[in-house]
């Protein structure tokens, strides 16, 4: 067991809170063979990042906003399989409201859609991709997550999935948690992960006074 200390929590959503990668495949699969590109290749680079991102990479002269769009209703129409991943909402309902949000890749209407059909709790403030100029792995989703909490960011741990978004975390200078739900351990120790668990199940809340003491099962 291991402990540790910090002023607020900045989770990512899909992979971290949520299970959302059936869905996530299935769109992007169908989206990658409309266009005569690899579905697994799509698939896992689309993975973490803003969908807008991975458009303009695929379809460079394209019109992004309208196929991100469809990509956006797609997403928000599959829903199936979207579950709270083991200890999340446990550990949700342990934490104080006002030291924790989530800081998602996804749009704010995917968002709202996919933690509503997970049955997790809405944060009061949240950060998603049209917050944001630049997505994951750039420290800009979770420089501005630690901002609405009004901490900074080397006071937070984030909780992450994918190297991406360990990289974004760690360039804002917190420290970071990642999950073995999408990636393997190497290439989350790869990315620069300071712990790596199997899921929010390993991870429990101790104190809340003054800073939040939570003790954690490393993988």
């Amino acid at each position: 067991m291991t402990q540790i200390h910090c002023a607020a929590l900045l989770f990512d959503l899909d992979g971290v809170l949520i299970n959302s990668t059936p869905a996530v495949a299935r769109v992007w699969r169908r989206w990658a063979i409309e266009h005569g590109f690899n579905p697994e290749e799509v698939v896992a680079r689309a993975h973490g990042r803003p969908s807008l991102t991975t458009v303009r990479e695929y379809l460079p002269h394209a019109d992004h906003e309208a196929e991100n769009r469809e990509v956006e209703r797609r997403e928000i129409e599959d829903l199936e399989g979207v579950v709270p991943l083991p200890g999340a909402l446990d550990l949700l309902a342990s934490l104080p409201a006002d030291r924790w949000t989530i800081v998602t890749s996804c749009t704010r209407p995917l968002a709202e859609v996919r933690i509503r059909a997970a049955g997790l709790p809405l944060p009061k403030k949240l950060i998603t991709s049209n917050d944001i100029v630049r997505g994951k792995p750039h420290p800009e989703p979770y420089l501005k997550g630690a901002s609405i909490l009004g901490f900074s960011p080397e006071e937070c741990i984030v909780l992450e999935d994918v190297p991406a978004g360990v990289r974004a975390g760690k360039a804002a200078g917190a420290k970071v948690i990642a999950f073995k739900t999408t990636v393997q351990e190497s290439v989350l120790r790869e990315a620069g992960a300071d712990w790596i668990l199997n899921n929010c199940a390993d991870l429990h809340l101790l104190d809340r006074k003054p800073n939040l003491k939570l003790e954690l099962t490393e993988a």
